[in-house]
Protein backbone atom coordinates (compact mmCIF):
# COMPACT_ATOMS: atom_id res chain seq x y z
CA UNK A 1 0.00 0.00 0.00
CA UNK A 2 1.74 3.56 -0.78
CA UNK A 3 1.58 6.23 0.89
CA UNK A 4 -0.79 9.16 0.94
CA UNK A 5 -0.30 11.44 -1.03
CA UNK A 6 0.07 15.41 0.39
CA UNK A 7 -3.50 17.45 -0.57
CA UNK A 8 -1.73 19.92 -2.97
CA UNK A 9 -4.12 22.53 -1.95
CA UNK A 10 -2.93 25.16 1.30
CA UNK A 11 -5.22 24.94 3.87
CA UNK A 12 -6.11 28.35 3.53
CA UNK A 13 -6.29 30.20 0.05
CA UNK A 14 -4.05 33.02 -0.19
CA UNK A 15 -5.36 36.77 -0.61
CA UNK A 16 -4.56 37.20 -4.02
CA UNK A 17 -3.71 40.64 -5.11
CA UNK A 18 -6.51 43.30 -5.36
CA UNK A 19 -6.70 46.87 -6.45
CA UNK A 20 -9.47 48.75 -4.28
CA UNK A 21 -12.67 49.95 -5.91
CA UNK A 22 -13.59 52.35 -3.03
CA UNK A 23 -13.42 55.95 -4.68
CA UNK A 24 -10.78 58.17 -2.57
CA UNK A 25 -11.87 61.86 -1.94
CA UNK A 26 -8.78 64.39 -2.96
CA UNK A 27 -8.94 67.94 -1.75
CA UNK A 28 -9.77 69.36 -5.43
CA UNK A 29 -12.89 67.14 -5.15
CA UNK A 30 -13.89 65.89 -2.05
CA UNK A 31 -16.21 62.92 -1.94
CA UNK A 32 -19.61 63.05 -1.10
CA UNK A 33 -20.30 61.46 2.43
CA UNK A 34 -23.11 59.97 4.78
CA UNK A 35 -22.37 58.54 7.87
CA UNK A 36 -24.62 56.00 9.39
CA UNK A 37 -23.86 55.61 12.88
CA UNK A 38 -24.19 54.23 16.69
CA UNK A 39 -22.12 56.43 18.99
CA UNK A 40 -19.98 54.88 20.43
CA UNK A 41 -16.70 55.81 20.89
CA UNK A 42 -14.93 54.90 17.77
CA UNK A 43 -18.24 56.32 15.75
CA UNK A 44 -17.41 59.58 17.27
CA UNK A 45 -13.82 59.34 15.94
CA UNK A 46 -14.76 58.55 12.73
CA UNK A 47 -17.22 61.63 12.83
CA UNK A 48 -14.10 63.55 13.65
CA UNK A 49 -12.28 62.10 10.46
CA UNK A 50 -14.77 63.36 8.44
CA UNK A 51 -15.78 66.95 9.59
CA UNK A 52 -11.80 67.48 9.48
CA UNK A 53 -10.21 66.12 6.45
CA UNK A 54 -10.98 68.63 3.36
CA UNK A 55 -11.01 65.06 0.87
CA UNK A 56 -14.43 64.84 2.42
CA UNK A 57 -17.52 66.64 2.69
CA UNK A 58 -19.92 65.38 4.99
CA UNK A 59 -23.70 65.82 3.95
CA UNK A 60 -25.25 64.48 7.15
CA UNK A 61 -25.28 61.94 9.62
CA UNK A 62 -28.15 59.10 10.65
CA UNK A 63 -28.29 57.56 13.37
CA UNK A 64 -29.06 53.87 14.26
CA UNK A 65 -30.09 51.86 17.58
CA UNK A 66 -26.98 49.77 18.05
CA UNK A 67 -23.66 49.99 20.89
CA UNK A 68 -27.05 52.36 22.71
CA UNK A 69 -30.46 52.56 21.88
CA UNK A 70 -31.31 54.87 19.65
CA UNK A 71 -32.37 57.97 21.73
CA UNK A 72 -28.75 57.85 23.42
CA UNK A 73 -27.18 57.10 20.20
CA UNK A 74 -29.13 60.30 18.34
CA UNK A 75 -28.23 62.37 21.30
CA UNK A 76 -24.62 61.45 21.53
CA UNK A 77 -24.01 61.90 17.86
CA UNK A 78 -25.49 65.49 18.02
CA UNK A 79 -22.87 65.87 20.88
CA UNK A 80 -20.12 65.24 18.73
CA UNK A 81 -21.07 67.33 15.94
CA UNK A 82 -20.73 70.07 18.79
CA UNK A 83 -17.63 69.16 19.91
CA UNK A 84 -16.25 69.64 16.24
CA UNK A 85 -17.75 72.72 15.45
CA UNK A 86 -20.03 71.20 13.41
CA UNK A 87 -23.68 72.16 14.39
CA UNK A 88 -24.96 72.94 11.08
CA UNK A 89 -24.71 69.02 9.89
CA UNK A 90 -28.14 67.67 9.18
CA UNK A 91 -28.82 64.98 11.63
CA UNK A 92 -31.63 62.22 11.58
CA UNK A 93 -32.46 59.21 13.99
CA UNK A 94 -33.14 56.42 11.90
CA UNK A 95 -34.42 52.56 12.91
CA UNK A 96 -34.99 52.09 16.92
CA UNK A 97 -35.05 48.48 16.25
CA UNK A 98 -33.37 45.71 13.66
CA UNK A 99 -35.80 44.53 10.77
CA UNK A 100 -36.91 41.32 12.44
CA UNK A 101 -34.93 40.95 15.90
CA UNK A 102 -35.08 42.19 19.56
CA UNK A 103 -32.46 44.72 19.65
CA UNK A 104 -28.87 43.84 21.49
CA UNK A 105 -26.94 46.58 22.61
CA UNK A 106 -23.39 47.32 23.53
CA UNK A 107 -23.58 48.73 26.75
CA UNK A 108 -20.67 46.47 28.21
CA UNK A 109 -18.75 47.92 25.64
CA UNK A 110 -19.65 52.03 25.73
CA UNK A 111 -21.31 52.14 29.02
CA UNK A 112 -24.69 52.63 29.64
CA UNK A 113 -24.78 56.28 27.47
CA UNK A 114 -22.89 55.15 24.51
CA UNK A 115 -20.45 57.57 25.08
CA UNK A 116 -19.22 57.36 28.78
CA UNK A 117 -15.88 58.40 29.99
CA UNK A 118 -15.88 62.46 29.01
CA UNK A 119 -17.56 65.69 30.09
CA UNK A 120 -19.45 66.42 26.18
CA UNK A 121 -21.08 69.51 24.75
CA UNK A 122 -24.63 70.22 25.08
CA UNK A 123 -26.50 68.77 21.49
CA UNK A 124 -25.60 70.23 18.42
CA UNK A 125 -26.66 69.58 14.88
CA UNK A 126 -29.45 70.82 12.55
CA UNK A 127 -32.64 67.78 13.25
CA UNK A 128 -34.02 66.61 10.40
CA UNK A 129 -37.40 65.37 12.44
CA UNK A 130 -38.88 63.12 8.92
CA UNK A 131 -36.38 60.78 10.40
CA UNK A 132 -33.15 58.88 9.03
CA UNK A 133 -34.37 57.19 5.46
CA UNK A 134 -36.21 60.73 4.70
CA UNK A 135 -32.88 62.18 5.03
CA UNK A 136 -30.41 60.02 3.24
CA UNK A 137 -32.52 60.15 0.19
CA UNK A 138 -33.09 64.23 0.02
CA UNK A 139 -29.70 64.51 0.37
CA UNK A 140 -28.52 61.89 -1.89
CA UNK A 141 -30.73 63.39 -4.72
CA UNK A 142 -29.55 66.87 -4.04
CA UNK A 143 -26.06 66.13 -4.74
CA UNK A 144 -24.73 67.15 -8.00
CA UNK A 145 -22.27 63.72 -7.34
CA UNK A 146 -22.74 59.94 -6.70
CA UNK A 147 -22.33 59.69 -2.62
CA UNK A 148 -20.55 57.74 -0.65
CA UNK A 149 -22.64 56.09 2.26
CA UNK A 150 -20.63 55.27 5.45
CA UNK A 151 -22.61 53.02 7.99
CA UNK A 152 -20.91 52.27 11.09
CA UNK A 153 -23.51 50.41 13.02
CA UNK A 154 -26.19 47.61 12.15
CA UNK A 155 -27.12 48.13 8.46
CA UNK A 156 -31.15 48.91 9.95
CA UNK A 157 -31.16 52.13 8.25
CA UNK A 158 -29.27 51.43 4.85
CA UNK A 159 -31.59 48.43 4.22
CA UNK A 160 -34.57 50.29 4.79
CA UNK A 161 -33.79 53.44 2.76
CA UNK A 162 -32.65 50.90 -0.57
CA UNK A 163 -36.27 49.06 0.36
CA UNK A 164 -37.91 53.05 0.33
CA UNK A 165 -35.81 54.54 -2.83
CA UNK A 166 -34.62 51.65 -4.83
CA UNK A 167 -34.50 54.15 -7.38
CA UNK A 168 -31.84 56.13 -5.46
CA UNK A 169 -29.35 52.96 -5.63
CA UNK A 170 -27.93 54.24 -8.72
CA UNK A 171 -26.89 57.59 -7.19
CA UNK A 172 -24.66 55.72 -4.36
CA UNK A 173 -20.89 55.80 -5.39
CA UNK A 174 -19.86 53.18 -2.69
CA UNK A 175 -20.72 51.68 0.76
CA UNK A 176 -17.52 51.79 2.81
CA UNK A 177 -19.11 49.30 5.87
CA UNK A 178 -17.47 48.81 9.53
CA UNK A 179 -18.50 45.35 9.69
CA UNK A 180 -18.25 41.55 9.69
CA UNK A 181 -14.96 39.59 10.15
CA UNK A 182 -13.49 36.91 7.97
CA UNK A 183 -12.11 35.30 11.26
CA UNK A 184 -13.36 35.20 14.44
CA UNK A 185 -16.43 37.40 15.64
CA UNK A 186 -16.68 40.07 18.64
CA UNK A 187 -20.04 38.90 20.32
CA UNK A 188 -20.17 35.21 19.01
CA UNK A 189 -17.00 33.04 17.88
CA UNK A 190 -19.04 33.53 14.44
CA UNK A 191 -20.18 37.35 14.50
CA UNK A 192 -18.97 40.71 14.53
CA UNK A 193 -20.98 43.08 16.67
CA UNK A 194 -22.65 45.27 14.02
CA UNK A 195 -23.92 42.13 11.83
CA UNK A 196 -24.93 40.50 14.71
CA UNK A 197 -27.60 42.70 16.18
CA UNK A 198 -28.99 42.64 12.44
CA UNK A 199 -27.64 40.16 10.16
CA UNK A 200 -30.92 40.55 8.22
CA UNK A 201 -30.26 44.01 7.04
CA UNK A 202 -26.79 42.97 5.76
CA UNK A 203 -27.68 40.53 3.69
CA UNK A 204 -30.15 43.10 2.00
CA UNK A 205 -27.36 45.61 1.70
CA UNK A 206 -24.99 43.28 0.27
CA UNK A 207 -27.49 41.57 -2.25
CA UNK A 208 -27.83 45.19 -3.59
CA UNK A 209 -25.77 45.19 -6.31
CA UNK A 210 -23.94 49.10 -4.78
CA UNK A 211 -20.22 48.47 -4.39
CA UNK A 212 -18.75 47.83 -1.07
CA UNK A 213 -15.80 47.54 1.30
CA UNK A 214 -16.05 45.53 3.75
CA UNK A 215 -13.56 47.03 7.04
CA UNK A 216 -13.84 44.22 9.38
CA UNK A 217 -12.62 42.90 12.85
CA UNK A 218 -9.34 41.61 10.83
CA UNK A 219 -8.24 44.33 10.14
CA UNK A 220 -9.76 46.98 12.49
CA UNK A 221 -8.14 45.24 15.73
CA UNK A 222 -5.31 46.21 14.39
CA UNK A 223 -6.64 50.09 14.54
CA UNK A 224 -4.69 50.35 17.67
CA UNK A 225 -4.67 53.61 20.37
CA UNK A 226 -2.78 53.07 23.79
CA UNK A 227 -0.94 55.20 26.20
CA UNK A 228 1.14 56.66 23.79
CA UNK A 229 -1.47 57.87 21.80
CA UNK A 230 -3.75 58.94 24.84
CA UNK A 231 -0.74 61.32 25.70
CA UNK A 232 -0.58 62.36 22.10
CA UNK A 233 -4.10 63.51 22.11
CA UNK A 234 -3.99 65.05 25.99
CA UNK A 235 -0.46 67.21 23.70
CA UNK A 236 -2.95 68.50 20.66
CA UNK A 237 -3.39 71.23 23.71
CA UNK A 238 -7.47 71.74 22.39
CA UNK A 239 -10.62 70.74 24.07
CA UNK A 240 -11.10 67.80 21.48
CA UNK A 241 -7.98 66.63 22.10
CA UNK A 242 -8.64 66.21 25.78
CA UNK A 243 -12.46 65.15 25.55
CA UNK A 244 -10.85 62.17 22.97
CA UNK A 245 -7.90 61.07 25.09
CA UNK A 246 -10.69 60.91 28.34
CA UNK A 247 -13.29 58.46 25.67
CA UNK A 248 -9.95 56.48 25.15
CA UNK A 249 -9.04 56.39 28.41
CA UNK A 250 -12.43 54.80 29.27
CA UNK A 251 -12.47 52.79 26.29
CA UNK A 252 -9.38 51.18 27.34
CA UNK A 253 -10.71 49.97 30.57
CA UNK A 254 -13.18 47.49 28.38
CA UNK A 255 -10.43 46.08 26.29
CA UNK A 256 -7.80 45.78 29.47
CA UNK A 257 -10.81 43.25 31.06
CA UNK A 258 -12.02 41.65 28.14
CA UNK A 259 -8.81 41.10 26.25
CA UNK A 260 -6.32 42.28 28.64
CA UNK A 261 -5.01 44.24 26.07
CA UNK A 262 -3.18 47.47 26.68
CA UNK A 263 -4.53 49.19 24.06
CA UNK A 264 -8.22 49.61 21.89
CA UNK A 265 -9.66 49.01 18.89
CA UNK A 266 -10.88 51.94 16.81
CA UNK A 267 -13.11 50.06 14.79
CA UNK A 268 -15.00 52.43 12.63
CA UNK A 269 -12.54 55.07 12.22
CA UNK A 270 -11.34 52.90 10.00
CA UNK A 271 -14.11 52.69 7.52
CA UNK A 272 -13.84 56.39 7.07
CA UNK A 273 -10.09 57.17 6.60
CA UNK A 274 -9.62 54.68 3.96
CA UNK A 275 -11.99 57.09 1.92
CA UNK A 276 -8.75 59.91 1.89
CA UNK A 277 -5.58 57.94 2.35
CA UNK A 278 -5.73 54.80 -0.42
CA UNK A 279 -2.44 53.16 1.08
CA UNK A 280 -4.14 52.60 4.30
CA UNK A 281 -6.20 49.41 4.05
CA UNK A 282 -5.20 46.31 1.60
CA UNK A 283 -8.30 44.41 0.05
CA UNK A 284 -9.47 41.14 -1.43
CA UNK A 285 -11.69 41.09 -3.55
CA UNK A 286 -14.77 38.45 -2.27
CA UNK A 287 -18.33 37.34 -2.13
CA UNK A 288 -19.81 37.78 0.89
CA UNK A 289 -22.50 36.46 2.69
CA UNK A 290 -24.40 36.75 5.98
CA UNK A 291 -25.28 33.53 8.06
CA UNK A 292 -28.96 33.83 8.71
CA UNK A 293 -29.71 30.92 11.53
CA UNK A 294 -28.90 30.95 14.90
CA UNK A 295 -25.73 28.87 15.31
CA UNK A 296 -24.16 30.99 13.50
CA UNK A 297 -25.99 34.13 13.36
CA UNK A 298 -23.78 37.20 11.84
CA UNK A 299 -21.27 34.88 9.95
CA UNK A 300 -19.88 36.84 7.32
CA UNK A 301 -18.66 34.37 4.86
CA UNK A 302 -16.02 35.69 2.83
CA UNK A 303 -15.27 33.39 0.01
CA UNK A 304 -12.06 34.94 -2.55
CA UNK A 305 -11.26 31.41 -4.33
CA UNK A 306 -11.77 31.94 -7.99
CA UNK A 307 -12.48 27.64 -8.57
CA UNK A 308 -15.03 27.79 -6.18
CA UNK A 309 -16.20 30.73 -7.12
CA UNK A 310 -17.05 29.83 -10.41
CA UNK A 311 -18.64 26.38 -9.37
CA UNK A 312 -20.86 28.71 -7.36
CA UNK A 313 -21.74 31.58 -9.85
CA UNK A 314 -20.50 34.30 -7.73
CA UNK A 315 -18.58 37.19 -8.59
CA UNK A 316 -16.16 38.96 -5.97
CA UNK A 317 -17.90 42.10 -5.80
CA UNK A 318 -17.35 43.57 -2.52
CA UNK A 319 -13.83 44.58 -1.46
CA UNK A 320 -12.77 43.41 2.15
CA UNK A 321 -10.27 44.85 3.84
CA UNK A 322 -7.15 42.20 4.97
CA UNK A 323 -4.51 44.60 5.79
CA UNK A 324 -3.60 47.99 7.69
CA UNK A 325 -0.90 50.25 8.37
CA UNK A 326 -1.50 50.96 12.10
CA UNK A 327 0.89 53.62 12.71
CA UNK A 328 -0.47 55.54 9.75
CA UNK A 329 -4.20 55.32 10.76
CA UNK A 330 -3.14 56.50 14.40
CA UNK A 331 -1.34 59.44 13.31
CA UNK A 332 -4.17 60.80 10.14
CA UNK A 333 -6.95 60.01 13.25
CA UNK A 334 -4.59 62.24 16.20
CA UNK A 335 -3.85 64.99 13.16
CA UNK A 336 -7.78 65.15 12.33
CA UNK A 337 -8.67 65.96 15.71
CA UNK A 338 -5.84 68.43 16.44
CA UNK A 339 -7.39 70.50 13.74
CA UNK A 340 -10.19 71.58 16.25
CA UNK A 341 -10.49 73.99 18.85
Amino acid sequence: MSAPRPNPLPLSTPYPPSQRRAPVGTVAKPLPLIIDCDPGHDDAMAIAIAVARPELKLLGVTTVAGNATLPRTFENARRVLALLGAGDTPVAAGAAVPLVRPLFTAAYVHGESGLEGAEMPEPGGRVHDAGAVDLIAKLVEASPEPVVLAPLGPLTNIALFLRAHPELARKIAHISWMGGAIGEGNVTASAEFNVYVDPEAAAEVFASGIPITMVGLDVTHLARMGAAETERLDACGNRAGKIFADLLRYFLIFHRERYEWEFCAIHDAVAVAHLVDPDLVGVVHAAVDVELGDLARGRTIVDWFPQRLAERRRSAAADVAVSIDSARFADLLIEAIATFD
